[in-house]
């Protein structure tokens, strides 16, 4: 003789108050899921289905047009009619949402008659199974229930969702799947122009989500003290003139730590697009047979004129902007053709330029450039030690040299230079201009 022990959770009341549902997340490919109901929420039921790889039947006699289209595409079966119990034959699942009371309490008798699972959209207090409030970021997936109250668990579900997608959240895989164990891929990620508040929520995700990170000099750094504790970090940082780790040996790193099936974040300053050498980097990895992926990040080439106050374009002032890298000497054709650009009321941005700034401000003069034009250079942009020092592009060499101007530094030659603001730097944390000394441009 077989006896079942009764726990007493009926006796107590917990088979109708439910203070600790049972969490449980289902694959229904393949299996049926029948949804009785034809209206807005029934076909919200059926899309959701539908995304499971469930094989769905819809019973009602009429239907919305989502359900119209869906049956008509072949997607899914739509009865039109009335309910009857065979229509539950084969179903692993059902859900009821007539809009009618007294049929959500057959439908749901029948099912649970059958020890089939239902969900009634009408009263959950009445139903012994619910669908939760879902987050869904790639292979991620949340669901939150808060006590029968839908619009909390949707505020509960819309905080985890910016905690994902921000990176604030632990994203970093711990077990791999079994198709990701032979590979890994790289993302090389744009970290913005200084203060780490600047980079992107795609770039921070990927930072949660990293094995090894493989950093510059002018990342934003702060994000590493964020990272697990066994996370390797890639130190390549490059200065002026002194590059420790060479190119092709980054993109060594990148590949051959990708090939060990890590995920790999290659983290630079600015926009790894802009002067940072991300295609060559993103060549090598595909070359390789490597997946990437590329997050943009904002540019300093705008933002660092922005924080010292200057407008890159202006109307009426100046409606086009070049971007160049300092680094090389000019022939007199690209100076002629720059200096052409200025007096056409265009701005130039120079990256990287402050140990040229003599020769390119010379070679301009030379080739006809407004000996008069305003030159600002901003040093160390959108973070706490930014300075601007303002010259013209007759004096910008001896006044750098004089202000002791250093890398990293942003030069803005045009019209719009003028409008810089000296000592106003924002304090990013709280979105208002910092406190610190004054200083006053140079002449």
């Amino acid at each position: 003789m077989v006896t079942e022990r009764n726990t007493g959770a009926t006796r107590r009341g917990h088979a109708r108050d439910v203070d600790h549902p049972y969490p449980l997340h289902l694959d229904l490919t393949g299996r049926r899921a029948v949804v009785v109901g034809g209206g807005p929420v029934g076909a919200r039921r059926a899309r959701d289905l539908l995304a499971a790889g469930a094989d769905v039947l819809v019973v009602a006699p009429q239907a919305c047009e989502e359900v119209v289209a869906l049956a008509d595409a072949g997607d899914l079966t739509w009865k039109q009619g009335r309910w009857c119990a065979t229509d539950l034959d084969g179903a692993w699942l059902v859900h009821t949402a007539t809009g009618d009371p007294r049929t959500d309490d057959a439908v749901a008798a029948e099912a649970t008659s059958r020890r089939t699972w239902c969900v009634r959209a009408d009263a959950s207090e009445r139903s012994r199974a619910w669908t939760p409030a879902v987050v869904r970021q790639d292979d991620v997936v949340i669901s939150v229930t808060a006590g029968g109250d839908p619009r909390r668990s949707a505020a509960l579900r819309d905080g985890v969702r910016l905690g994902l997608s921000s990176g604030a959240l632990p994203l970093r895989r711990h077990r791999r799947p079994t198709a990701e164990r032979g590979l890994g891929r790289v993302t090389l990620v744009g970290g913005g122009p200084g203060d780490a508040s600047l980079i992107t929520l795609a770039g921070r995700r990927a930072l949660a989500e990293a094995d090894v990170v493989v950093v510059d000099r002018l990342a934003p750094r702060a994000l590493l003290d964020e990272l697990d504790a066994d996370v390797e970090v890639v130190d390549v940082g490059k200065a002026p003139d002194h590059h420790p780790v060479p190119q092709r040996e980054i993109e060594r790193v990148l590949v051959d730590r990708a090939l060990r099936g890590l995920r790999v974040v290659r983290l630079k300053g600015g926009d790894g697009y802009v002067f940072g050498r991300g295609a060559e980097e993103a060549a090598a990895c595909r070359a390789a047979g490597i997946p990437v992926d590329v997050v943009p990040g904002i540019t300093s080439a705008l933002a660092v004129p922005a924080a010292a106050g200057i407008p890159v374009t202006h109307r009426g002032t100046a409606r086009s902007v070049t971007v160049m890298t300092g680094h090389e000497l000019l022939g007199d054709d690209e100076l002629l053709d720059l200096a052409a650009q200025t007096a056409r009321g265009g701005t130039l941005v120079v990256l990287m330029g402050v140990s040229r700034l003599p020769e390119l401000a010379a070679g301009l003069a030379a080739q006809g450039a407004d000996p008069d034009l305003p030159v600002a250079l901003v040093e160390s942009g959108c973070t706490p030690q930014q300075r601007t020092t303002t010259a013209t592009l007759a004096t910008a060499a001896e006044v750098a040299a004089r202000r002791g101007v250093r890398a990293p530094a942003v030069i803005v030659i045009g019209l719009v230079a003028a409008m810089a603001h000296p000592t106003r730097v924002v304090d990013l944390r709280t979105s208002a201009p910092a406190q610190q000394p004054a200083e006053e441009p140079a002449p």
